[in-house]
């Protein structure tokens, strides 16, 4: 800084700082890093005092970035994807069976489909230590907030290895008494919360109601499941979440809802011996 002694920055403070320029709030970047909101105010309240900076306006619970703390993001965001990069050259450097690899995948993949893999993963690689992240929202993989991700979604753009996985199909399901006693001219619905509201699942859902009301919402599949078994609904369920004899029937459809499931890595990483080891086993989960 012209004008200022040159003061040594921690890049801990740095990568604070970024994550709430990423996530706007103080809350939503102690949640990314996984540390409590105090240190993230904590840490960019030191970096603005090395940089003799106002880097954030405070405006309740969200942030707004000053002219400098635009700057100071950018720089961060472009050293965060080189730090990301030089781990990942070091990793591929190995042909051990070891390592942590972090797995981004929707919650209901997650506990349905995923678990046998990655058990029966660790019992053949015990060097491989697993990571599951069960999410809706897309994990950065340039940020190393994941190694691999199972999406329903193929990404845009990125330097990616991308694999399509499967097709899952979505049907709706009622327990046999809620059929036998509702009209469907009377029946209600189970859906997402507002958040899911643009899903496709969602959409359809909206579609298929026609206005009948969406009388029960939730974040967790489980439990919409569950509150449709107990005659709370019809509810609309990806096909593999639905066992045979779990109290549901299912309500056919000449044109179910059809969703891609891929496999996404980071290009610079997908021959890492434990990354390669890990995407196979999700392979043989499809």
């Amino acid at each position: 800084m012209i004008g200022k002694e040159f003061t040594h920055l921690d890049w801990d403070d740095i990568r604070h700082f970024l994550a709430l320029a990423q996530a706007g709030t103080f809350l939503g970047a102690a949640r990314q890093i996984g540390v409590e909101h105090a240190t993230i105010s904590r840490r960019v309240a030191a970096l603005e005092k090395n940089l003799g900076r106002k880097l954030v306006d405070r405006r309740g619970r969200r942030i707004v970035l000053t002219a400098e703390g635009e700057e100071v993001a950018r720089h961060a965001a472009h050293i965060a994807q080189q730090t990301a990069a030089i781990e990942q050259l070091g990793r591929t450097s190995t042909t051990d069976m070891r390592g942590h690899v972090r797995i981004s995948a929707p919650p209901a993949l997650s506990s349905v489909l995923l678990a046998k893999p990655v058990a029966a993963l660790r019992q053949q690689h015990p060097g491989i230590e697993i990571t599951l992240t069960g999410e809706k929202r897309f994990a950065s993989l340039n940020r190393r907030e994941a190694d691999i991700a199972v999406r329903l979604s193929r990404p845009e753009d990125g330097d990616y290895a991308i694999t399509k996985l499967a097709e899952i199909t979505f049907h709706l399901y009622a327990s046999k008494a809620y059929l036998e006693s509702v009209p469907e001219a009377q029946w209600t619905f189970i859906g997402y919360d507002e958040g899911m509201n643009a899903s496709p699942q969602q959409l359809r859902l909206f579609e298929i109601a026609a206005g009948r009301p969406i009388a029960i919402r939730s974040s967790v599949l489980e439990f919409q499941s569950a509150a449709a078994r107990l005659g709370g609904g019809v509810v609309m369920l990806p096909d593999f979440a639905v066992s045979d004899g779990g109290g549901l029937e299912r309500i056919e459809d000449e044109d179910p809802l059809r969703r891609e499931v891929w496999l996404v890595v980071h290009a610079e990483i997908r021959d890492v011996p434990a990354v390669r080891v890990v995407m196979e086993a999700l392979k043989g989960a499809f």
